[in-house]
């Protein structure tokens, strides 16, 4: 077997996880998939030879972390805020077990809002934290992606690490059915009008976005506290419209449609039975990807 063989085998074998990779650095499928394809024109260009690579899995990663790093830093403008108008790409599955490609996506748990955070962190920042903190790549290996020393790439991943907790994005409780008990009542409580009953299920400082892509907001795309939060879900309750169980990178969602086509998908954050993030995703073209694997 002739190294290019044997790379492309353990390409595809290593794929799930490198897929994850590109996705928790870009936050966005088209560009994590546009990610791979360069890495794999590197590899064969690189010419690497088999017996010299020790670790082909981890190597593998480097190679898409540098392509990530590269994506990130040829970006017109970084977020410096904690959200800036843009949701990353949503991993939407239906309720049950999830597909194994999935299991890869959704490992060490993480969720809507930790993405969001990680779209806060400098490209260096970013790699050094996903590669180390959620990969177990050695400093050694990420430094050279980073042409950095090991002791730099260690302070990199720490600051990257502060900011993470200072953020302290919400885990959602682990119980779906509970979960899923919080988001009924809250659609129940917005098709009756009930503004009481809506801020009884959400956290006294929850927080609302809503990413609609190019189309127009009526109003804010991020709003705070449970009186807002409700105000606007009571006006923007749609009639008729079907509602469909679904997750969203593993927690309680539900995908909104009108006529049988995806109209909103709405992802909540449940914690101790109180929804503490409502994230709301309304670009059609951007819907009827996310979403259609359970359609």
């Amino acid at each position: 077997m002739n190294d290019e063989k044997w790379w492309a085998d353990q390409f595809e074998t290593h794929r799930p996880r490198l897929r994850a990779v590109a996705y928790r650095m870009l936050g966005s499928f088209a560009d994590a998939e546009d990610a791979l394809q360069d890495a794999w024109l590197r590899i064969v260009h690189a010419d690497a030879r088999a017996d010299e690579i020790e670790n082909p899995a981890g190597w593998l990663t480097t190679v898409v972390g540098r392509v990530c790093l590269n994506a990130l830093r040829s970006r017109t403008a970084r977020r410096e805020e904690a959200w800036d108008g843009h949701l990353p790409d949503p991993v939407v599955g239906a309720e049950g077990p999830p597909t194994p490609e999935d299991a890869v996506l959704l490992a060490d748990s993480v969720g809507l809002a930790l993405q969001i955070v990680l779209d806060t962190l400098s490209p260096d920042e970013r790699l050094a934290f996903v590669l180390h903190d959620m990969f177990e790549v050695p400093f050694p290996e990420i430094a050279a992606v980073l042409e950095r020393e090991s002791a730099a790439t260690r302070q990199l991943a720490s600051r990257a690490r502060r900011r993470v907790a200072q953020a302290d994005a919400p885990s959602p409780d682990r119980d779906l059915t509970r979960q899923r008990v919080v988001v009924d009542a809250f659609f129940a409580a917005a098709r009756n009008g009930d503004l009481d009953a809506l801020v009884s299920v959400l956290h006294p400082d929850v927080v609302g976005r809503a990413d609609f892509g190019a189309l127009p907001l009526p109003r804010p795309a991020l709003i705070r506290g449970a009186g807002t939060v409700a105000q606007n879900a009571r006006i923007g309750y749609v009639p008729g419209a079907e509602l469909r169980p679904v997750l969203v990178n593993g927690a309680a969602a539900t995908l909104v449609l009108r006529e049988g086509r995806p109209y909103v998908l709405m992802a909540f954050t449940v914690v101790e039975e109180r929804i503490v993030a409502l994230d709301i995703y309304g670009d059609p073209s951007r819907l009827s990807e996310v979403a259609g694997s359970v359609l």
